[in-house]
């Protein structure tokens, strides 16, 4: 069966987004330290490079490696959708769980009202279907899909952001997940990939 993995970048407080969707506050390091760490990433998920940025980060003809498919919430597909990019993930099925984005944004992708816990069961069980799935955010839909979360890869910045969006954000529900393997960068990032417990 097909895992949902969570990928995010995340703060040292556990913050995936600033109060008003901020992302650009996450820290780079210099032009060395950040060239190292997107080329590490981008080789170990290519597919997490949104379409329009494919071709500059030198990923236009890489298969897909992890991902097939991507599931986000409304508030990780709007800063492409604010832009004018109803497709951010071209090279992925995709679907959006949102009750108030209309359902015909955009023909490649599906737009999903409610119970994303039946989405995501139902996307687990295709058979003949390509790798897993990545869950892109947010927060709130991390929590709901807890449950169904196999493995977290978390990219942890050395930022504290004092408030915004939670990585998860749910209900009370300890669930552990084991270290599988962990990378450090010298731009201070820190890659980790988790699994179940």
């Amino acid at each position: 069966m097909r895992k949902l993995v969570y990928f995010v970048a995340v703060t040292l407080d556990g913050r995936i987004a600033g109060p008003g969707g901020e992302f650009d506050f996450f820290p780079q390091g210099d032009e060395r330290q950040a060239a190292l760490y997107s080329s590490v990433v981008n080789t170990l998920y290519p597919e997490t490079v949104p379409t329009a940025f494919r071709a500059a980060a030198g990923l236009a003809d890489v298969p897909n490696r992890r991902f097939d498919t991507v599931v986000m919430g409304l508030g990780a597909y709007r800063p492409a959708y604010d832009h004018g990019i109803t497709s951010p993930y071209a090279h992925l099925r995709q679907y959006v769980v949102s009750s108030t984005l209309e359902p015909d944004v955009d023909p490649a992708v599906t737009v999903v009202p409610g119970d994303p816990l039946a989405l995501v069961r139902g996307l687990k069980r295709e058979e003949g279907v390509g790798p897993d799935i990545w869950l892109c955010g947010g927060g709130v839909l991390a929590g709901a899909l807890l449950p169904e979360i196999d493995e977290l890869v978390l990219k942890s910045y050395p930022v504290v952001a004092g408030s915004g969006v939670p990585v998860i954000d749910g209900v009370f529900d300890p669930t552990a997940f084991d270290v599988a393997e962990r990378t450090s960068f010298p731009n201070g990032v820190t890659l980790t990939r988790l699994t179940r417990a």
